[in-house]
């Protein structure tokens, strides 16, 4: 009898895959895969939305396919030293909306030029059509502000790696506990709702039924298993093991099916992911035939990062928003593994080589920085498949399709209402995993009422209110009104510093009732306060 409950447990055990144990070749590949078309849709949401803020975005868009290619490429590094040798949780690295609001910001608000250069005699006329030929000043324009964001990024990095060798990450760590996690994690999954809205309005069928598909095989199916057959010459055919594999690929079937789907069913502009009035993104060029096949990204391909004092600035807003964003990805993804909290030298690690693989990917030409990628931890909660080789063959696979820029032509194919589906999916359960922490503080104190409700009113409440009103941010110094703008605009950073700051300094309940469950202390290694 026994044994029979270990082996019944042992399959269940291999079926679920936690981030300790090897699967199968194939399976791990395709947990890959799996990985690598979520980490698409965030990689292809924050260069459309980069590309499209720029002035003059016609050149750039025409380069966007090798912008990815090369974030890619040092998504897959930084990838394999966060697996290997940084935090050595399953944490896909990529793209995050925490360096797109700052970069966003310098992109809208471009450097002064010597009016004389034109002799105040050209005027510089608007072209909406894609034809339009563009001036030597326009292309100098856009090349410079992509140039000012990696400046940026690589001072997020260098930031980044100041706050991981000076242990500071990792003592911030230690003192956040449920009362600052609860409220970040969930205003970290609410903060790209607006996003996610607007790539899934481009086709909202396409959006719902992508959802549709991904609750039906996640939820509904999730205990359904398919019997894997085993053929012995003595013993015949046996069964070898079950897998549920509605529940472990359930966004890997609903993407491939639904992008098969919209590429067969295209008439026109119907299911174009860049429709009439919509999103011009990266699609909108015919320059592929231009692109090689083979193309490794080389340091200062696209000039030297420019350094200065908007750069300084803005690169600072990055290192927080990233170091807080990644903060709670640690700590979700050890939820989501069901592992104890990592100590603070493997936090202290892993931000660390995050900003050693921003710094790579600016001087390599990216455009964006990386961090930990929710979307993806959010895909190991959903199917719970948590096996940490799975995410390091989606970083190999990441550095050989980033080798490519025809093979991230093949990526963007992917329609973005399904990307907005991606994101509407994955980040609900960073709010899930946010909410799951209350269950290890007292919710009827009053003190813990009020820190979640100002701490997720207000980090929602400001960037909403100044993203309508930017001109009252006027000190007359253009560098500081671009910092102060990036600052009041991130949510991730007011929910992070909010709970930090009254979790750590509002005092208990009289009578000295506990504000945090003796079970969480055990677990996750927190001081003892009296």
């Amino acid at each position: 009898m026994e044994e029979t409950q270990s082996s019944e447990q042992r399959k269940l055990e291999i079926a679920r895959y936690p981030f300790h144990q090897q699967a199968p070749w194939i399976l791990r590949t395709l947990f890959a895969v799996q990985h690598l078309l979520v980490q698409a849709a965030l990689l292809q949401i924050v260069h459309c939305l980069l590309i499209d803020a720029l002035p003059t975005n016609q050149r750039a868009r025409q380069h966007g396919y090798q912008f990815m290619a090369t974030s890619l490429f040092s998504s897959g590094i930084c990838t394999l030293l966060q697996t290997t040798v940084g935090s050595r949780l399953p944490l896909v690295q990529a793209p995050s909306f925490e360096y797109l609001i700052p970069a966003v910001i310098l992109i809208s608000h471009p450097m002064e030029t010597n009016a004389s250069h034109h002799n105040d005699t050209d005027l510089v006329v608007p072209c909406p059509g894609t034809q339009c030929p563009e001036t030597e000043f326009s292309l100098q324009t856009w090349k410079s502000a992509l140039s000012e964001v990696r400046g940026a990024v690589t001072v997020s990095g260098i930031l980044q790696v100041l706050l991981g060798f000076s242990g500071i990450q990792g003592v911030v760590t230690q003192h956040s506990g449920p009362m600052v996690l609860a409220p970040m994690l969930s205003i970290i999954g609410l903060s790209c709702y607006k996003e996610a809205a607007q790539f899934s309005s481009l086709h909202w069928g396409v959006t719902a039924l992508f959802i549709l598909l991904v609750v039906l095989l996640s939820q509904h199916l999730r205990s359904c298993s398919i019997p894997i057959l085993r053929w012995r010459k003595s013993e015949g055919i046996d069964v070898l093991t079950r897998l549920p594999i509605f529940r472990i690929f359930s966004l890997l079937l609903p993407i491939v099916s639904l992008w098969i789907l919209c590429g067969n069913l295209r008439e026109g502009a119907a299911m174009n992911p860049y429709p009439g009035g919509g999103f011009q993104g990266i699609l909108g060029t015919n320059s592929t035939d231009l692109v090689p096949w083979f193309r490794v990204p080389l340091p200062g391909q696209w000039g030297a990062p420019t350094i200065n004092v908007r750069s300084l600035y803005l690169g600072t807003i990055m290192a927080l928003g990233a170091s807080v964003s990644s903060l709670g990805c640690y700590m979700m993804c050890a939820k989501v593994t069901g592992s104890l909290h990592p100590p603070r030298d493997s936090c202290n690690r892993g931000i660390c080589l995050e900003g050693v693989g921003s710094c790579i990917g600016a001087v390599l030409g990216g455009i964006s920085g990386t961090s930990s990628s929710i979307p993806n931890v959010g895909a190991l909660a959903l199917t719970q498949v948590q096996t940490r080789h799975s995410v390091q063959i989606a970083a190999v696979l990441c550095v050989l399709v980033g080798m490519s820029a025809k093979l991230t032509y093949f990526l963007t194919t992917i329609p973005m209402a399904i990307h907005g589906g991606v994101l509407s999916i994955t980040y609900t359960m960073a709010v899930s995993v946010g909410v799951s922490y209350f269950q290890y503080t007292n919710i009827d104190s009053g003190r813990n009422i009020f820190i979640i409700g100002f701490t997720m009113f207000m980090a929602l409440l400001t960037p909403r209110w100044f993203s309508h009103n930017s001109e009252y941010i006027a000190t007359g110094i253009t560098s500081l009104d671009l910092f102060l703008l990036a600052l009041l605009l991130t949510p991730v950073i007011h929910g992070g510093f909010l709970a930090f700051l009254l979790d750590n300094t509002v005092s208990g309940c009289p009578g000295g009732s506990p504000q945090v469950s003796p079970r969480f202390r055990r677990q996750h290694s927190m001081p003892t306060t009296s």
